[in-house]
């Protein structure tokens, strides 16, 4: 299997440590006054998303992970799935929503999403960074709310999610997500 030393570490490389898949997202080399130099890095665990810090001294290797990345369009969303289907191959899979998790909230049928496989295994998706949702319902702005210092409301949108939206915000009305806080961006 191929092997990165500390020296190659970058932030986004995929590395196997005790058998599991885990992205670098941190890298700081750090030279002491006495002593060995090391690294001190930052890792995401692929599959739960937990973080951690190691320390390596230099020179120590890692194995670099089996982790495929690829590009999957969302067909339809089944009972206990959803099916992506690769544009280029057509091949599809299902995909349970235990491995989905939160991400759930930001599923719609024809859109691109980032999916990791770790030995054949799907580990985890990601949505596109900003997503166009429709407004499903929402209170209406009330005149007067900002002399109490409420300029947000909640609302859900076309996914199910719930978040908070400017009192000027219709039902009906498409807004853009930033779907890794789950904040409003702006009206489309």
């Amino acid at each position: 299997m191929a092997q990165i030393a500390t020296n190659e570490f970058r932030a986004g490389v995929k590395v196997e440590m005790d058998n599991e898949p885990y992205t670098i997202i941190g890298v700081e080399f750090v030279k002491p006054g006495k002593g060995q130099a090391f690294t001190r890095t930052k890792l995401k665990h692929l599959k739960s998303g937990r973080v951690i810090e190691r320390t390596f001294k230099s020179g120590d290797k890692l194995d670099i992970a089996d982790v495929e990345e690829r590009q999957m369009r969302m067909l339809y969303l089944e009972h206990d799935g959803v099916v992506f289907m690769d544009d280029q191959t057509f091949d599809q899979i299902t995909i349970p929503l235990t491995v989905i998790g939160d991400n759930k909230f930001w599923l719609i049928d024809e859109q691109i999403y980032d999916i990791v496989f770790y030995k054949g295994q799907v580990v985890s998706i990601t949505p596109p960074t900003f997503l166009e949702l429709k407004i499903t319902e929402t209170a209406p702005g009330v005149r007067g709310d900002t002399a109490s210092g409420r300029v947000l409301k909640p609302a859900t949108v076309e996914t199910g999610a719930t978040i908070q939206v400017p009192i000027f915000i219709e039902e009906g009305e498409k807004i853009k997500v930033d779907t890794r806080t789950g904040e409003y961006v702006s009206r489309v």
